[in-house]
């Protein structure tokens, strides 16, 4: 896949993928800090610590999680991987922060984080998933010397009745993605690879925007395939045991379910929610979709993934920080998708044999182009009848 914002990130050092046998900090639910070996692959941001200590005990960049783990390899992390990214490259102290609670954190939870970070002297606050949104109206009124950006999100505004338009939040950039193109690519490539039997299992228990908008892409994917291959296809689609993103042994029970029934590929979309399901791959000879970053390391039932390029977007965002430029996007809703290379599929790492790279790229340039559109009204579209494929809501 093309690294995305490749003209937007023109001030921000260039990424590449580094050398196999570099060591990984983990960090552990009790927030403690461990090296692993890795044998893959890495990421430049793997060799960037998680934790450091600023000389004057105060941190100018900050990261507040979403649900799950720090190091989830999927949403969290790559968004994470960002901040640590343009921290390195422009010499200035980072730190994260996890709301209290975990998986049952409140807003109250949320906005203390926030606080935290500000109180601790970070002037830009980069914060992950939509859960976010309530603490972060909050927390932008208060501060609103701070910089917020919002990931996965949209423009805030100052009332906190949502039937009340207030004054927006022009210290809030609400960054969003195209992720019905990059569901829509991978839908399409699992069923030209050969795949009739396909499941969804999203996160959000059906009301986080991004997971339907790849489930509701991936569906209108492997619709088009099917119709130009004449097969019909099934797809199992399901928002059970993933209202917190979190892996469980009731969601690797679903799957394994699934599996044994025929199922022969599930996209697991929703963070941690992709050890439950790559565990039930791996144990019943099936396929996996990964999401948001390359999974591809992770397991090898992953045969691909469906992105978004977390990591540039946050170094795009905060590079308009610091370059006097924040207005551009803040208090605006900015939603990147293929026309700057901000979603799709890792041809590098991808083990389809059937589908090739020219027929993805190929496709790829048609909706860049505009010839191919994919639809992004979940709420309406999932409901359609389809030429060639059966939908099984669960």
């Amino acid at each position: 896949m093309k690294k995305i914002l490749a003209l937007l990130l023109a001030s921000v050092m260039a990424l590449s993928l580094c050398a196999c046998g570099t060591t990984t900090d983990e960090t552990t639910d009790e927030g403690t800090t461990t090296e692993t070996e890795t044998t893959t692959e890495a990421n430049p941001a793997d060799a960037i610590s998680d934790t450091m200590t600023s000389e004057d005990g105060t941190y100018e960049l900050a990261f507040v999680t979403d649900v799950g783990q720090l190091k989830d390899k999927s949403f969290n992390q790559g968004t994470w991987n960002g901040v640590k990214l343009y921290a390195d490259a422009n010499d200035m102290s980072y730190k994260y922060y996890q709301p209290a609670n975990g998986d049952q954190a409140t807003d109250d939870d949320r906005y203390d984080a926030m606080k935290a970070a500000v109180d601790a002297g970070a002037t830009a606050v980069v914060c992950a998933g939509y859960l976010q949104e309530a603490a972060l109206q909050r927390a932008a009124i208060d501060f609103p010397d701070v910089q917020f950006i919002f990931i996965d999100g949209y423009p805030l505004d100052d009332d906190p009745d949502p039937d009340v338009q207030g004054n927006i939040l022009t210290n809030v950039a609400g960054i969003a993605f195209k992720e019905e193109q990059s569901g829509y690519f991978a839908g399409y490539a699992a069923v030209m690879e050969g795949f009739t039997e396909l499941g969804f299992s999203g996160g959000g228990g059906g009301t986080n925007p991004a997971c339907c908008r790849y489930g509701y892409g991936f569906v209108q994917g492997a619709n088009e395939a099917a119709a130009e291959k004449d097969v019909q296809v099934n797809v199992n689609y399901s928002w059970q045991y993933g209202s917190n993103f979190s892996a469980s042994p009731e969601l690797q029970t679903m799957a394994t379910g699934w599996y044994q029934q025929g199922t022969q590929v599930i996209f697991a979309c929703g963070g941690s929610m992709f050890q439950s399901i790559s565990a039930a791959a791996s144990a019943n000879d099936g396929a996996v979709i990964g999401v948001d970053v390359d999974q591809s390391s992770e397991s090898p039932a992953v045969i691909t993934s469906a992105m978004k390029e977390l990591a540039d977007a946050v170094q795009w965002s905060l590079t308009k920080v610091f370059d006097g430029t924040f207005s551009e996007i803040g208090g605006q809703a900015t939603s990147l998708g293929v026309e700057t290379d901000a979603v799709g599929l890792p041809t590098a790492t991808w083990s389809l044999t059937n589908f090739t790279v020219e027929q993805y790229e190929a496709m790829y340039q048609q909706v860049k182009d505009g010839t191919l559109t994919v639809d992004a009204d979940y709420e309406t579209g999932l409901e359609q009848d389809y030429s060639n494929l059966t939908l099984n809501i669960i």
